[in-house]
């Protein structure tokens, strides 16, 4: 079988057998939810309950107007304690949430009821089934499902890519879904074509998770238009542009050039899981698997999460720290978002918990560039990272944009390689964050 990849990129060690033969457990009822506001890009969701309100597992908690926005449901019953900013995962800094204390009874909303069965709806009916679920890229990006697969007039889509690479280290929440429930999976990447729609799939699927391939590949065995593409295990494989270049051979183009410019709607294995979770049981995005994993940690496992769960319970419900921390990540080692507490919920782009001993997170400081190019030709977006960053350090904001600092993907390629330890994706980063606020300035915005 001839196996798939895309230009450039890293061979990394994986480091999945912590938690690649784990079968995904149901973790155990949190005491207390922390459901942020603001799970998603776009528009943060404004508050439906405030404080004393009783709420029941997939009732609506906040909602937008806005296109580009998701909603956020209760994922346990119980009452409303506060609806007040909380420390955030993701952005870093306290945002809006609601914090419940579940009662431990578990009620299901009354509203919550099963839709009609795939086969009798319309591209429009699962749209509208998966905006009202709350459905996120599940693959750490948390963009809007139901904008995803609503691509403009003037972008005809052909085919469809899952995401199944998983290519972050540590990681193996999607390859044990692929591998435990993949009937599941395609019932939802079905429905996920039939929104968009289209009627070719690709299910794209790094060639170090064979029992992932030989499972997938039978849930497809009956199904016309679907087909499992074995890829070469490469990071950043996972990545949108290069699952698209390594299954299609098509180039995205520069920002902001997206897959739907090629005719490529890519959606994550998570995604596709909860929504045929939402096609037969008629509830909302209210949990998720993660894989608490690490040096650090005690028993690591894939867990069936309830969203709003906090770090710190699950790491206790992992055998705890088994060694002091040197590294707390949410998310894999490349991508993830280093955090400063384990009292911060899970939020619907929580991948992964992940804690490294000391010696593991500590590298070394920085030393001069040696301009070697190990940066240069680790990049997958055949960026020159050694000039963005050098301008990016000056605060040459505009020197750093003439080597296209945008068309970064932020995957740590670069700085994993970097014999210097540079912090390069840091800078670029930094950079990044300059550029577009300028432009944003120079547009009015």
């Amino acid at each position: 079988m001839r196996k798939l990849s895309f230009g450039r990129g890293l061979e990394l060690p994986h480091h999945k057998e912590l938690t690649e033969k784990q079968a995904i457990r149901q973790a155990r009822e949190p005491r207390l939810v922390v459901i942020h506001l603001s799970q998603h890009l776009g528009a943060p969701c404004l508050p439906l309950v405030q404080q004393g309100s009783q709420v029941e597992v997939g009732q609506k908690l906040g909602d937008s107007d806005a296109r580009v926005s998701a909603p956020v449901h209760a994922s346990v019953s119980g009452q409303v304690v506060a609806v007040e900013p909380r420390q955030h995962p993701v952005l870093g800094r306290p945002e809006l949430a609601v914090v419940i204390e579940a009662d431990g009874e578990g009620r299901v909303h009354a509203g919550i009821q099963p839709p009609a069965p795939i086969e009798e709806l319309d591209g429009t009916a699962v749209r509208s089934i998966i905006r009202a679920a709350g459905l996120v890229g599940l693959g750490g990006a948390a963009f809007p499902t139901a904008v995803k697969v609503s691509p403009p007039p003037d972008k005809p889509i052909d085919t469809f890519i899952l995401n199944g690479a998983e290519c972050e280290p540590f990681l193996t929440g999607d390859y044990r879904l692929m591998v435990e429930e993949a009937p599941a999976v395609v019932l939802g990447m079905k429905a996920l074509m039939k929104a968009i729609p289209v009627t070719r799939g690709y299910i794209g699927i790094e060639d170090d998770k064979p029992e992932a391939v030989s499972a997938l590949m039978k849930a497809v065995r009956s199904e016309p238009g679907l087909e499992v593409v074995v890829l070469k295990t490469r990071y950043p494989q996972g990545a949108e542009k290069q699952l698209v270049k390594a299954v299609l051979g098509r180039r995205v183009p520069p920002p902001p050039g997206l897959p739907l410019d090629v005719g490529v709607v890519v959606n994550n294995v998570g995604t596709a899981h909860a929504l045929a979770v939402a096609l037969r049981t008629g509830l909302p995005l209210v949990e998720r698997v993660v894989t608490v994993t690490g040096t650090a940690i005690g028993a690591p496992g894939n867990l069936r999460v309830k969203l709003g769960t906090l770090f710190s319970d699950l790491i206790a419900e992992c055998g705890g720290y088994s060694a002091p921390p040197g590294k707390l990540i949410m998310g894999g080692p490349m991508m993830g978002i280093a955090q400063h507490t384990d009292e911060v919920p899970v939020v619907k782009g929580t991948s992964g918990i992940l804690a490294l001993v000391e010696d593991e997170a500590w590298h070394g400081d920085p030393t001069p560039c040696v301009r070697c190019a190990r940066c240069v030709d680790a990049c997958p977006m055949e960026l020159l990272p050694v000039f963005i960053s050098a301008y990016a350090e000056r605060g040459q904001w505009e020197a750093s944009d003439s080597y296209h600092a945008v068309d970064c993907i932020e995957c740590g390629s670069c700085s994993y390689i970097c014999p210097a330890r540079r912090p390069l994706v840091q800078t670029i980063r930094l950079a990044k964050n300059q550029i577009l606020a300028r432009r944003r300035k120079a547009e009015g915005g």
